[in-house]
């Protein structure tokens, strides 16, 4: 073990993980300095925009999509680190599970430990119903400190762990990532070269890794074909990660009064930012022979409330109908009783013969949010008071809290923190006449509503989630 290194990893690892981290971390570091400076030129009026025309949408390039993965029609998703929900993903029957080591999880060593070895655990179970097993890394955007003498990537780090404890003989398939996070093509060279690298390293063939790529960030939506151009030898789809996304675009258009978003759970799901990139996805996925997979429904099912359990469904059902119309090939979902209903909206396992055949291939991608759902001061409370509530749960160890019927993780939070400052950028009724006071009258609301004896630890944690959020949100 090298003495350097703070944190406990499986031996031999060090060495096996120096020259990737000198090789590829310097130019993590470029395009994590790339990605502020494109925030800064948005903020400054230069917005995103469709590349010039290239090799990757000029040229006709194939991606051969293997048997055991074209039917993805219900991913079912998961923090990795929670080992019994685990287990019930797996028993769910659906097509496809991902383990996540991303939003769903607290970002502590602690918790991406024990993700890791509940990936291990299940990568070695046999599948149900060949049901394919799939890995989210950390984003490019994350460092990881204690590893070697330097500051490490995060993502480098989780997926080098991966590939080096992972026994390729005993998997059922090959090593499936999910990549999150994504802000330019650009990246897309850099996961492709660094699959290259651990490939080469491990001495495996060519097809033992393959990835499908989250498009969750306003840059990237405009260049998904030269993204997915960049890793045509190991992807077998792109996902609309629609919730970061809705973040993204937010802060993309911060500065712009008309780009208010209303109070979320008031947008209706064919608004048309999300729509027009909901149908070009799979026009672009789909010329080139790769899966367009929609995004989760965060109304969660509940067993002891049936009246919200129906509504859970129903907008379930509704929601996967107007991907499946898109022609997405299957979506996301996060738990087990929504399984049979996803997948039985998706007529086939999979509609990679369709075609939207959009008139235009470089639709608006910001269309302003003006006239959809509603703008109010309860909306900005229910913002309020969720980031509080969601940030306890972090301090509990929890990535993801389910609040109000909604399953939440850091998506949401990034979503309504950014949506809080924004109204406090652009004054409307929906603004607070203070920001601080309104942090105060939930937490006050929050704790009011807690159990009678509750522990005093309980309301000091509340109050520590409290000036954490608002500390962010500014």
């Amino acid at each position: 073990m090298n003495a350097v290194a703070e944190r406990a990893v499986a031996r031999g690892f060090l060495d096996f993980y120096a020259p990737l981290h000198e090789r590829f971390v310097p130019e993590q570091r470029r395009l994590a300095q790339a990605r502020r400076r494109c925030l800064a030129r948005a903020r400054a009026g230069s917005l995103p925009t469709y590349l010039p025309p290239s090799e990757a949408t000029k040229t006709d390039w194939r991606i051969e999509l293997p048997s055991w993965c074209r039917d993805q029609r219900n991913q079912m998703t998961g923090p990795a680190d929670d080992a019994d929900l685990v287990r019930k993903l797996l028993d769910s029957g659906a097509p496809g599970v991902m383990l996540d080591l991303e939003d769903s999880i607290v970002n502590e060593w602690e918790h991406v430990m024990r993700g890791h070895e509940n990936i291990l655990a299940a990568l070695y179970r046999a599948p149900r119903r060949g049901t394919v097993l799939w890995s989210r890394v950390r984003g490019l955007h994350l460092d990881q400190e204690g590893v070697v003498p330097e500051t490490t990537s995060a993502a480098l780090f989780d997926l080098a762990y991966l590939v080096y404890r992972v026994e390729y003989e005993r998997l059922h398939h090959p090593l499936c990532i999910y990549i999150p996070k994504s802000e330019s093509a650009e990246e897309g060279v850099w996961w492709k070269h660094v699959f290259d690298a651990v490939i080469e390293a491990k001495r495996w063939p060519r097809s033992a890794i393959k990835a499908m790529a989250l498009v969750e960030s306003h840059p990237l939506a405009y260049e998904v074909e030269e993204f997915l151009h960049a890793l045509r030898e190991y992807a077998v789809g792109l996902n609309l990660g629609r919730w970061d996304y809705m973040a993204s675009l937010i802060d993309f258009n911060f500065e712009d009064p008309q780009w208010l978003l209303p109070d979320r759970n008031t947008i209706p799901t064919d608004v048309p930012f999300f729509q027009h990139l909901r149908q070009l996805l799979p026009e672009i996925c789909h010329k080139h022979g790769a899966l367009a997979i929609g995004g989760m429904t965060a109304l969660y099912p509940s067993r002891t409330d049936s009246a919200l359990n129906a509504r859970a469904l129903e907008t379930l059902e509704r929601d996967k109908r107007n991907e499946a119309q898109c022609l997405m090939d299957g979506a996301w979902t996060g738990h087990p009783d929504q399984n049979a209903i996803a997948v039985a909206q998706f007529p086939e396992p999979n509609q990679l013969e369709r075609s939207p055949h959009l008139d235009d291939l470089h639709p608006d991608l910001r269309p302003a949010p003006v006239g959809v759902g509603a703008t109010t001061l309860d909306g900005t409370r229910t913002a309020v008071r969720t980031v509080i509530r969601y940030r306890n749960g972090v301090l509990e160890g929890r990535g993801a809290s389910l609040l109000d019927g909604y399953m939440e993780d850091l998506a949401t939070d990034r979503i309504y923190r950014l949506m809080i400052a924004q109204r406090m950028r652009h004054p409307c009724p929906a603004t607070p006449a203070s920001l601080s006071a309104l942090f105060d009258e939930e937490l006050e609301r929050i704790l009011s509503e807690l159990p009678s004896g509750s522990d005093d630890s309980v309301r000091e944690r509340y109050r520590e989630a409290r000036f954490v959020a608002e500390q962010l949100t500014r």
